[in-house]
């Protein structure tokens, strides 16, 4: 048929799919001939689509019906029977010993240590008598259920030992039976019989259950009814049964004459019996119910898509391809998906709106309540509603004074102050002032308050009518003059910053200090502040032994040659 290779063909215009089925429908009406396959064979156009269109893995492109067939047994491909000739020799013996044969028995075909003959006292290779004959050494390809047979390779004449067995072992006991009956003096027949008899189940206690206690048992499995099915033992009919007894008929569950209808020829019941009650909360819903129920909906839709696809000239069948028409359904609900959201998308940009596609929380469409709850005029809650536990005892988030950062959010090195880093303002509680709070700020700085000392009137106004002292105190707290002797508490030199001058002599002094430190030997300020802890009045407050940018220097200076050096920190003990 034309449809046999539809799969090569692919998807196919309006036009050539209503060619397709006229040409199919003059086939069958016999008014053109038919569909001939690569053998000459005519082909009957009655035969369905799903026998005779081929899978896709045999699909030759051509009308065929050779994938039904049988194919032809290939000579090269292994039996399934095939093994290997047990006990088979070539040929006889040798009469002496050749070189590399088994030094055990003689053969040919194996090495002493693969030997499965008897291990000789003196092997063949040193005696020179009782050679075997060689085997015959086999190699069968075996196929892929050649290799998984269970039983390739069994003699079936094996078993007839068993049989040999046990039929002599009953030979003997009806000999047996039969001495027994001889020696019997009496010719009563009935006696004979009951000896038999008890001869026979006595032999049969032997060896395990007799065979009628295994018949009764086989007899009562049968008399047995099944689950499910009426079976009749005698006749050996069965009887469709679709009800367990113990199960409440469908037209007891509601006896009103009204309510739904039941069938008691197929024993269905279509519509629930009781539509007060919801589907899922009653123990039978009806026939209907179930039938659209679990993947009976998905089963329809990929049913019905297969229909509308083939009407349009897809080659898609449900029966004869379900994996294909599952997987081609799967592609078509993520191309609708896609285009939809596309869609979706490009009418929200050329149009907007979509703001009023958001849904309102769901808080504030179910937000009434019935709870009583009473507000002061400043909207405090009063009574009536619980104040929810806080995780501290601080208002976390909560920004004032128009901040839009909490206090200690930002820190001043030259003053070491927190504030709000919105406004670098110090002090808590203050109005927010914004960007203005902070040029401010940075203008209140040591540095710009002396460069802008001179060059603003209303700064130099103001120093004027202060004292001199309080300037002098003012400048002291700001760091922008220092005592002699003294420096800034936050200023560049105290960090090791800026532009330093050392004096030679306090260097040298400390670099020595520094290196009696490092040998274990304490120096002078250390030496001085043990003095100052043996005094149990006087403590030590730590002044005369601020580290200087001297003794700062030397310590780098060290640490630099001992990274650089591995030896710089060796000491000769015998040199002290």
């Amino acid at each position: 048929m034309a449809t046999s290779s539809a799969s090569a063909v692919g998807k196919l215009s309006r036009e050539e799919f209503r060619r397709q089925k006229d040409l199919e429908a003059a086939r069958k009406a016999g008014t053109a001939p038919a569909a001939v396959d690569e053998e000459g064979r005519a082909i009957n156009p009655h035969i369905p689509q799903y026998i005779s269109q081929a899978p896709w893995y045999l699909d030759t492109g051509a009308p065929s019906l050779a994938h039904q067939r049988r194919r032809d047994e290939e000579t090269s491909e292994p039996k399934l029977d095939e093994w290997y000739d047990r006990g088979k020799t070539a040929g006889p013996a040798a009469t002496k010993y050749r070189k590399g044969a088994c030094e055990n028995c003689g053969a040919l075909t194996h090495k002493r240590k693969d030997c499965l003959e008897r291990p000789r006292k003196r092997g063949a290779k040193y005696t020179g008598k009782d050679i075997m004959a060689d085997e015959v050494i086999q190699d069968i390809s075996l196929g892929y259920d050649a290799k998984r047979d269970r039983w390739n390779g069994y003699d079936p004449s094996e078993h007839k030992k068993v049989y040999e067995e046990y039929a002599a072992l009953e030979n003997a006991r009806q000999r047996k039976r039969e001495e027994e009956i001889d020696k019997q003096t009496t010719t009563d027949l009935t006696t004979a019989r009951k000896l038999a008899k008890a001869g026979k189940d006595k032999g049969a206690d032997e060896f395990g259950s007799s065979d009628e206690e295994g018949e009764d048992e086989d007899k009562y499995a049968d008399a047995a009814d099944a689950v499910g099915q009426k079976l009749d033992t005698k006749t050996r009919i069965t009887v469709r049964n679709l009800r367990i007894r113990e199960d409440t008929a469908k037209y007891l569950i509601n006896l009103d004459p009204d309510s739904a209808y039941y069938d008691p020829k197929t024993r269905s019941m279509r519509d629930a019996p009781d539509k007060s009650v919801q589907p899922e909360d009653s123990r039978f819903a009806g026939d209907n119910f179930f039938r659209h129920s679990g993947e009976a909906a998905d089963m329809q839709k990929l049913q019905l898509f297969a229909w509308q696809s083939a009407a349009r000239g897809n080659d898609v069948h449900l029966h004869a391809n379900p994996t294909q028409g599952a997987i081609l359904h799967q592609q078509y609900k993520e191309k609708k998906e896609k285009l939809k959201d596309t869609t979706k998308v490009g009418i929200l940009a050329k149009y907007g709106g979509e703001e009023y596609l958001e849904k309102v929380p769901k808080e504030l469409l179910q937000g009434q309540t019935e709870n009583y709850v009473e507000y002061s005029r400043t909207g405090q809650v009063i009574k009536g509603l619980e104040k929810a536990n806080v995780k501290s005892k601080y208002d976390e988030d909560v920004y004032v004074g128009n901040h839009t950062s909490v206090w200690g959010s930002w820190y001043s090195r030259s003053s070491g102050q927190w504030g709000y880093a919105c406004c670098h303002s110090s002090t808590p509680g203050s109005y927010c002032t914004g960007q203005a709070g902070i040029s401010a700020n940075e203008a209140s700085d040591s540095k710009q308050v002396i460069m802008s000392a001179s060059s603003t009137a209303f700064d130099t106004t103001r120093e004027t009518q202060k004292s001199l002292a309080e300037q002098h105190l003012e400048n002291l707290d700001s760091g922008a003059v220092t005592e002699p002797g003294l420096e800034p508490k936050f200023g560049k030199r105290r960090l090791g910053e800026g532009e330093m001058t050392l004096d030679k002599e306090r260097l040298e002094k400390a670099l020595r200090e520094e290196k009696r430190r490092k040998t274990g030997k304490k120096v002078e300020w250390e030496e001085e502040m043990e003095g100052n802890r043996r005094n149990k009045y006087n403590s030590f407050s730590g002044e005369g032994v601020d580290v200087t940018e001297e003794q700062l220097e030397a310590y780098r200076m060290q640490r630099s040659a001992g990274m650089e050096d591995p030896m710089a920190n060796y000491v000769d003990e015998e040199d002290q």
